[in-house]
């Protein structure tokens, strides 16, 4: 009996040593981390109202996405799951028709403050309507003394001349970074959890803003003095980058800041309306993006030890924001009051209304996205193109010049459209971006000349650039043009003519001087080519006496009264003129035909000087080759023939 107590007592000393420990374990596990609930959007472009989804059903909203927002923050009070933060992208605004009271009226931003926004940052979309109109915007958020998000951008700030945008960014308090506190339990104890948030714009949304008036640092630069200023002044549990900059099939210049800058812990990556399932991990930096339009609500909960360590990830989620979602009532009649100014202030001068109906669509229009990769006519482009040609003919009646071809570029089309009811609502949001010379919402049609040496490099423009800067893809009216996506670089379009009103098909004349009708916008950007393609394809808009524009606002095309047509309403318009759209747009026409081959006739039919040098590098590569395989067989055979036991023997 002795000997089994003898032996049982350090046994049981020991499971009363574990015991302790497990208990001891269990009460400061909990508070050896710290938790963080961060809610975010970006790209979600005046989104106020859910629209029709492709398919049926509906998506996206302020007023559903409000619900949600309320629900994960209860949510996360109701588990003790730590701090909770709601963050935001950039591009809050221009995607609807509550833009056009973007300067007088501070929609975006008065929105996510009602909706308990903690933090936004800028976006290009912010500077549509010029640095005058971001600074209008600035004020009239100020003058509606309600509720509003912090401000942060710590690389795209105006120039030092711009005392009028300087003392509506100080007026408002916008900052390189804020420090925001939050309920939760931090490592050191403390009964709050402190972030660090700051904002950057990247490369290519600095390029989709060119009339911003604003000046560039690069993003990582800019990153790398905020984050020592941070973690010098500062005790923050969380730095977290708000970063109009982007991902792209998970890389992008967001996968380069991470790379580049140590410390941030988590980047909110928006301008790319990327969409990631899971977070991205670059070294110690989490990035996530949720889509845009508000068609999701990312909820990322992460955790971090008190050694302040890496962030990781304890859940993701992807909520939908879609029909199963209440609407809630304070957002619903907030959206309700700007609908009637957007009414009186806006529509009232072209006799439309809100929820006007337009037209009737038996089918659905594929989604157009600005970031597929998809090389292909798609009717809403056609849809778009023709509208063009219908408002010009409209607008200039009996002194119409004919139009020999309407082109509408990927990046200006922001929605697409469902089978049912067309409203006003749902043009505008095709067609929703920028101003005009005037001032108003919305990018007006210009008119220029391109010969037809430079509409066949437009075609190459679509055919080799757009797969690789997909905004850049092309539809067109009056052209059609067929390429072999398999051919050389900026020699893959095979086939291109005029085709008239009567349907016949015409060769294009080098020499000769075509009508060509685009947005301002896209206007603006056909001289970029000439730089993009490093001056491989050159394209010099003209006007009808052949001689370089300068200033594409002076090419504006205006109604008889001097108001401008506009993109949204040449669409509008067309569509209310047709009453039930008509059939043929169902489905694609032939005005942009694939004809993928590797026939190497088909390959290398018709070179340009680009395919005639790439075959001389290549046939010089071929010889060089060559030289080298017999140089090499010459002294095998001469090694061979010195050590033949043979050698030497008559």
């Amino acid at each position: 009996m002795k000997y089994i107590r003898r032996m049982l007592s350090p046994l049981l000393c020991a499971l009363l040593v574990l015991g302790c420990l497990t208990l001891w374990a269990s009460a400061a596990g909990p508070q050896s981390r710290q938790y963080a609930t961060i809610l975010f959007t970006h790209d979600t472009h005046d989104h106020f109202l859910p629209v029709p989804a492709e398919g049926g059903g509906e998506y996206g909203g302020y007023t559903r996405l409000a619900t949600l927002l309320e629900e994960q923050r209860a949510a996360a009070e109701a588990d003790a799951s730590g701090a909770v933060i709601t963050l935001d992208g950039g591009d809050f605004s221009m995607g609807s028709l509550f833009q056009t009271i973007y300067a007088t009226d501070a929609p975006g931003l008065r929105a996510m403050g009602a909706m308990g926004y903690d933090v936004t940052t800028l976006g290009n979309h912010e500077f549509d309507y010029r640095a005058t109109g971001f600074a209008d915007m600035l004020h009239a958020a100020i003058d509606r003394q309600g509720p509003l998000p912090a401000v942060v951008q710590a690389n795209y700030k105006p120039p030092e001349s711009d005392t009028a945008t300087w003392s509506a960014w100080n007026g408002y308090g916008i900052t390189d970074y804020v420090m925001v506190e939050k309920s939760g339990l931090s490592p050191n104890g403390a009964e709050t959890v402190r972030f660090a948030v700051f904002g950057v714009l990247g490369v290519d949304a600095d390029a989709c803003a060119p009339m911003s008036g604003m000046e560039f640092t690069p993003i990582a630069e800019a990153a790398k003095r905020v984050v020592a200023e941070i973690r010098e002044k500062e005790e923050a549990d969380f730095i977290v980058c708000l970063s109009h900059s982007g991902t792209e099939d998970g890389k992008g210049e967001d996968y380069q800041l991470a790379k580049d800058v140590e410390g941030i812990d988590v980047i909110i990556s928006g301008h790319t309306h990327a969409t990631t399932l899971e977070p991205i991990q670059v070294k110690n930096t989490l990035i996530v993006s949720c889509g845009e339009y508000t068609q999701n609500l990312g909820v990322l909960r992460v955790s971090k030890g008190e050694d302040g360590g890496r962030a990781e990830v304890e859940d993701f989620q992807l909520l939908p924001v879609d029909e199963t979602v209440q609407a809630d009532r304070s957002m619903v009649r907030f959206a309700a009051g700007l609908k009637e100014t957007v009414n009186a202030t806006y529509l009232a001068d072209y006799g439309l209304t809100f929820d006007q109906t337009l037209a009737e669509s038996p089918f659905d229009f594929t989604p157009i996205s600005r970031f597929s990769k998809e090389q292909e006519e798609d009717p809403l482009g056609s849809l778009i193109a023709d509208s063009y040609l219908h408002a010009v003919k409209e607008a200039e009646g009996e002194d119409y010049v004919p139009v020999d071809f309407a082109v509408v570029a990927s990046g200006v089309i922001r929605a697409s459209l469902a089978e049912g009811e067309i409203t006003v609502s749902d043009a505008f949001q095709v067609s929703s971006l920028g101003s005009g010379g005037d001032g108003t919402p919305g990018y007006p049609l210009i008119s220029v000349y391109l010969t037809g040496r430079e509409l066949k490099d437009v075609f190459e423009v679509d055919a080799s650039v757009a797969p690789l800067m997909s905004a850049a893809q092309l539809y067109g009216a009056g052209m059609s043009w067929t390429y072999n996506p398999h051919r050389i670089l900026f020699n893959k379009v095979t086939d291109c003519a005029q085709v008239l009103e009567d349907g016949n098909r015409v060769p294009l004349e080098n020499d000769k001087l075509y009508r060509v009708v685009t947005g301002l916008y896209s206007g603006q950007m056909l001289g970029a080519v000439n730089e993009k393609s490093f001056g491989i394809l050159t394209i010099t808009p003209k006007d009808a006496q052949g001689n370089p524009v300068t200033d594409f606002e002076q090419q504006i095309i205006y109604y008889r009264n001097g108001s401008e047509v506009k993109e949204w309403y040449a669409l509008a318009s067309y569509l209310q003129d047709m009453g039930t759209v008509d059939g043929r747009y169902a489905a694609p026409e032939g005005r942009k035909v694939s004809a993928p081959s590797w026939n190497p006739i088909a390959l290398l039919r018709h070179p340009n000087g680009i395919t005639l040098a790439v075959l001389a590098v290549g046939l010089v590569l071929v010889l060089l080759l060559t030289l080298l395989c017999r140089r090499v067989t010459r002294r095998r055979r001469a090694r061979r023939s010195y050590y033949s036991p043979y050698r030497g023997k008559p």
